[in-house]
């Protein structure tokens, strides 16, 4: 019987795969310091330090390249928030905010990007936007409900303290003053009052207990 073999993924793919990453990465810093608007192709590539046409080989456009920076980025803050689905609703409420955070600090000018750099020019950039804030929303009513499936009054309760949340990042990262476990604790309070608020309009949905520290 012969013997199998494995199958390689050829070196020029993963070669590729890494260039493409390479600039994204690239991106993520110029968007955050420039508005789409004031950058042309030309600007990128000498600033990217490549030639223009490898950008239009990996993304076709100066949008396609500012999109996909914008769905990657949007992919690792929701997987950074996402997690702890084994914990206590009230603990996956608070491991929610702290990896929003530590995203926000760690990949800045990625947060930047998703938050507010050039947004606003493309209905399609607002729609991935509006898409992280969504997959935060079910999260936390993951975390306070265990479901993702609430009423339009827990909805938009919950999304009114994620765009609030967008605002006092943003400011964090450019000042901070606070620690990162100061402003996560600060916004889990934050939400606790948005969660009452929400079960005074809905009773269907309480609010979780408060956590208890240092039990």
């Amino acid at each position: 019987m012969p013997q199998q073999r494995a199958v390689v993924q050829p070196r020029g793919t993963e070669r590729s795969v890494a260039r493409r990453a390479e600039l994204i990465a690239i991106g993520r810093k110029l968007f955050a310091d420039t508005s789409y608007d004031a950058l042309s192709m030309d600007d990128i590539a000498r600033q990217a330090r490549v030639a223009k046409g490898l950008i239009y080989y990996y993304f076709r456009s100066k949008r396609g390249y500012y999109l996909a920076i914008i769905q990657d980025s949007v992919a690792h803050l929701v997987t950074s928030a996402a997690g702890g689905v084994e914990l206590p609703a009230v603990d996956r409420v608070h491991r929610t905010i702290d990896g929003y955070l530590r995203y926000a600090e760690h990949h800045q000018a990625a947060y930047r990007t998703i938050v507010s750099g050039g947004v606003g020019f493309d209905t399609e950039v607002h729609a991935i936007r509006d898409g992280v804030r969504e997959a935060i929303v079910a999260t936390i009513a993951e975390g306070a409900y265990g479901r993702a499936d609430i009423s339009p009054v827990a909805r938009m309760g919950l999304l009114s303290w994620v765009c609030s949340v967008e605002g006092a990042a943003l400011d964090w990262i450019g000042h901070p003053r606070l620690s990162r476990e100061t402003m996560c604790e600060l916004l889990v309070k934050t939400l606790g009052g948005a969660l009452r608020a929400i079960e005074e309009l809905d009773p269907a949905h309480p609010a979780p207990p408060p956590a208890r520290r240092g039990g």
